[in-house]
């Protein structure tokens, strides 16, 4: 018996032998009082010896669960990484499309450029899903380049013909698009309308699976996950994205929860003189909370225009590195990241080449322009603003 809880017992039994006989009349012990102390100390040591058999609360997670290699945290169901990571590409404008579904469930997102101002989200499925995801958006041809580096299924809402030549001639039967994969897939009709259209993680995969076609657990090198920051960090609360002056973004680092919260731009009396700009809590309507995440890696990556709303960003073959900035635990990290094998995800690293450790948890990626500023405004606060070459 542990010895704290072994003068818990041997004082409950003092108490009750005290309580006995302060009760017997003259201060005599009958027989009868005997009895009685005796089946009061017998009760309570049985009742000590059953609180000490107590089991401990199950946990949710079943030990030597298996570890997410995208977040580094063991995962509640193991079959989840039986599979490819599905992929699905979010809308952020028109913004009548906000709030988003399905973002806090993802073990990564990425956000990059598609033109006229505006960003777009693509989130990654693969420890956990969700059963609505969107508003589901047309592809880009960046999606070629990323979807293959993790092994994975790409679901889209279609794209223009030149783009959706790109993304099908590169991933084959696993770009999916919103005109293929059935309901619960996919439900809705017109993924312009900014709410027709929004996928099932859960069942892109499962459509994969009856369609015959290979969706085994691929191998996710190349992603560092430490509980503490290391030594190499600055104070960095706060990042703020920029795209123009109306789209903006920003990370405020909550000391509670140990993540970064997402605001986002909410503007009233738009092209007026009363038009006013505020930032608010960016929630996922499956769960009416704000986006969280762990980690925030803003990367800076060569782009190309080809039309207004057509761009390359060059994510394979960056063997020899360019910028990026890790953000965790209310702290930033100047590093870079790379791309030694396209078939692997990106790695991200110090300047000397060792890893960037990442916290265990969930991360979003800011793909910026190589031009894009880069400044801490305000002690603590960083921002970027995107800019073409």
């Amino acid at each position: 018996m542990h010895p704290k809880k072994n003068f818990l017992h041997t004082t409950l039994i003092f108490f009750l032998i005290a309580f006995a006989i302060s009760n017997c009349s003259n201060a005599e012990i009958s027989a009868d009082d005997t009895e009685q102390l005796a089946l009061l100390v017998e009760t309570a040591i049985e009742a000590t010896q059953n609180t000490e058999k107590q089991p401990a609360a199950a946990s949710t997670t079943p030990a030597n669960s298996p570890i997410n290699p995208l977040t580094g945290l063991p995962v509640s169901d193991p079959s989840r990484l039986q599979r490819k990571p599905v992929f699905v590409k979010v809308s952020n404008y028109p913004d009548i499309g906000r709030p988003h579904a399905g973002l806090s469930s993802a073990d990564l997102v990425f956000e990059y450029y598609i033109g006229s101002g505006q960003n777009r989200f693509m989130a990654v499925f693969y420890g956990q899903d969700a059963t609505q995801i969107g508003p589901v958006r047309s592809g880009r041809r960046v999606d070629a380049e990323i979807v293959p580096m993790y092994n994975g299924i790409l679901g889209y809402g279609s794209a223009d013909a030149d783009t959706d030549a790109v993304i099908v001639s590169t991933l084959g039967n696993y770009a999916i698009s919103h005109l293929e994969g059935p309901c619960p897939a996919f439900c809705g009709e017109d993924t312009h309308s900014a709410t027709g259209v929004f996928a099932n993680s859960a069942a892109i995969s499962e459509y994969v699976d009856m369609q015959g076609w290979e969706n085994n657990a691929p191998d996710l090198p190349g992603m560092l996950f430490q509980k503490n920051p290391p030594d190499k960090m600055v104070p960095a609360e706060k990042l703020t994205i920029l795209y123009n002056y109306y789209n903006r973004g920003e990370w405020r680092y909550d000391e509670v929860s140990g993540k970064y919260l997402r605001w986002i731009e909410d503007i009233e009396d738009f092209g007026t003189e009363d038009e006013t700009i505020q930032m608010i809590p960016l929630v996922d309507r499956n769960t009416g909370e704000q986006l969280a995440f762990s980690n925030i890696i803003l990367i800076k990556a060569e782009h190309e225009e080809l039309a207004p709303t057509a761009h390359e960003i060059k994510v394979r073959d960056n063997n020899s590195g360019r910028p990026a900035f890790l953000f965790r635990d209310g702290t930033m990290a100047a590093g870079g990241w790379a791309t030694p094998n396209d078939s692997d995800p990106i790695q991200f690293t110090f300047s000397d080449g060792s890893f960037l450790p990442l916290k265990p948890g969930n991360t979003w990626i800011v793909m910026m322009g190589i031009n894009a500023t880069f400044e801490e405004v305000e002690p603590g606060s960083w921002e970027s603003f995107f800019f073409l070459p």
